[in-house]
């Protein structure tokens, strides 16, 4: 009988193993991603002769600058409809942050918000660019917020759009797309880490837009290679199990931040509460909310002419100080 247990158990193992094995993927090559993902606007700034940070840098060089910033696990094509409309009449760099798109990692042990605004602050200074309005997604918007309290100076103008920082009360549901939820638990995390994840990553992104059906197979694809890119999935798994540095959004720390803001959020975020949106709104003095019915966690993607009118409107007016009337026209 014991026999005939532990066979079992043994074929079961093997089982497990065998599936296991046959989703394992190896890295993908950086310039094999390159030929893919990179555009004859991609920039590199190299910080030693391994590490480099993807950037895109467009528009009229004398025009007002406005740098972006994507969320978690996400890449700076998440900016591609703002970024096709602004450059028109703003300078917009847009960047992959350490571990994502086709950023190289700086040391995965100390990631998190500090190391985020350090490389922001490294990417403009390198550009020249003195003076600029910031915008953040998600974690993005976490390492804006963070910059405006580190870099006053440097500001212009501040943008969150469904942005990170407030710790979840106990009173909020946990909807978060079952991806994010996975990657909080270590055992899961060492097991997933050189798997093929597209079929969690679907989901995950469904999850993220009011209407799924943005969701394509290109963007799917484009999700799970770059998390493939070498000590990309490392530096994924670090940030979700909490490593580095991270930073809680409070009424006291956001009460310094006097730059004009503008908060954007999904009502429909299933990642991040629409409520916390307005708790920053609250936070930062003189901040304008923007609340979207019907929209999730990627308004510049789910609603990109809303998103975009409502973006120029608050350059015009709140940071280049034009008449209200003249919101929505060029700036050049």
């Amino acid at each position: 009988m014991l026999s005939r247990f532990l066979a079992v158990i043994l074929t079961l193992g093997v089982i497990l193993f065998a599936g296991w094995w046959s989703l394992k993927r190896d890295d993908i090559p950086y310039d094999q991603l390159e030929t893919i993902y990179a555009s004859s606007d991609s920039r590199y700034l190299a910080l030693d002769e391994e590490m480099r940070i993807h950037f895109r840098d467009v528009g009229p060089r004398d025009a007002p600058v406005i740098v972006l910033v994507h969320g978690f696990s996400a890449s700076l094509h998440t900016w591609e409809p703002w970024v096709a409309d602004l450059k028109r009449d703003y300078r917009v760099i847009s960047l992959d942050l350490p571990g994502h798109g086709l950023s190289r990692c700086i040391d995965n042990d100390a990631i998190g918000m500090d190391q985020f605004v350090d490389v922001i602050d490294r990417v403009t200074q390198a550009v020249k660019a003195d003076r600029f309005t910031l915008a953040g997604n998600s974690m993005g918007g976490g390492a804006a917020w963070n910059y405006a309290l580190a870099h006053p100076e440097k500001l212009e103008g501040l943008v969150l759009v469904d942005a990170a920082g407030w710790p979840r009360s106990e009173t909020e549901s946990d909807d978060r797309p079952f991806i994010f939820r996975l990657l909080e638990i270590g055992l899961a995390r060492k097991l997933v880490k050189d798997l093929d994840m597209s079929s969690l990553i679907r989901p995950g992104l469904e999850d993220s837009f009011a209407d799924p059906s943005f969701v394509t197979d290109a963007m799917v694809d484009r999700y799970a290679s770059l998390a493939r890119a070498p000590c990309h999935r490392e530096a994924l798994l670090a940030l979700s199990a909490g490593r580095g540095t991270r930073a809680e959004a409070t009424p006291e720390r956001l009460s310094a931040i006097t730059v004009p803001t503008l908060v954007m959020h999904g009502e429909k975020d299933n990642l991040i509460p629409a409520a916390h949106g307005e708790q920053f709104a609250a936070a930062i003095p003189g901040a304008e909310l923007k609340l979207y019915p019907d929209v999730g966690h990627l308004p510049q993607e789910e609603i990109a002419a809303q998103s975009i009118a409502d973006l120029r409107a608050f350059l015009a007016t709140r940071v280049q100080g034009l008449p209200a009337e003249n919101a929505s026209l060029p700036t050049n």
